[in-house]
């Protein structure tokens, strides 16, 4: 004889309603993940340096140049649009390997190519200093020691920041700077004869003329 087990209906109805809380609760994390301290974080995306628009920086600085030079800005208003002149080219031609040599010695002296407003800038800073140098500015008579050529440089709004006045005394007076703001480079000399230049920045950096080569 076979003896049955009778539960309870209210056991029954407790099991089953822990059976299907426990079911929900598994279907529930099958879709669900949640970070544990074991868990890489997401990688984040990756930061993009602003670009720099050197055009408008030049632009800008050419602004400033013409605010404290307004007499050489109007001198030069139209020299901005024109087109630019090919420069001259480096190294030798294949026939003549002795001066490509000496182009490739010297290609450190190699200046940067101005553009036809930079080059309005230089020329007309460079006639200003000569005039000045000559005692054609303000009836002051010419320099001769290297304290009277910077003492006139930094009255006419130079500065040395890129170079300098060299000399000892009144021998060998020279200096070298860069136009304020905008550039580029002017070189003199007192000499006899006074020499005064516009010119591009060296290959190497900067406005004084380099040392070195091989």
């Amino acid at each position: 004889m076979t003896t049955r087990t009778r539960t309870r209906p209210g056991i029954r109805t407790r099991a089953g309603a822990l059976l299907l809380a426990a079911g929900a609760v598994a279907l529930t994390g099958c879709g669900t993940r949640t970070a544990g301290a074991g868990d890489s974080p997401e990688p984040a995306a990756p930061s993009v340096a602003p670009s720099v628009d050197h055009a408008a920086r030049a632009a800008e600085a050419v602004a400033r140049h013409d605010a404290l030079f307004p007499a050489i800005a109007a001198r030069c208003a139209d020299a901005a649009t024109a087109a630019a002149s090919p420069g001259a080219a480096a190294g030798g031609s294949p026939a003549d390997p002795e001066a490509g040599k000496y182009a490739e010695n010297h290609a450190y002296k190699q200046q940067a190519r101005l553009t036809p407003g930079a080059r309005c800038r230089g020329d007309a800073h460079a006639a200003r200093i000569r005039a000045a140098m000559a005692g054609g500015s303000g009836g002051k008579g010419a320099p001769h020691t290297v304290d009277e050529v910077r003492a006139l440089l930094t009255g006419l709004g130079y500065g040395f920041d890129a170079g300098g006045v060299y000399g000892t005394g009144a021998v060998n007076v020279s200096f070298v700077l860069s136009v304020p703001e905008s550039g580029p480079c002017v070189t003199g000399r007192l000499g006899p004869p006074l020499t005064v230049e516009a010119h591009g920045v060296y290959a190497e950096g900067g406005c004084p003329e380099p040392r070195g080569g091989h």
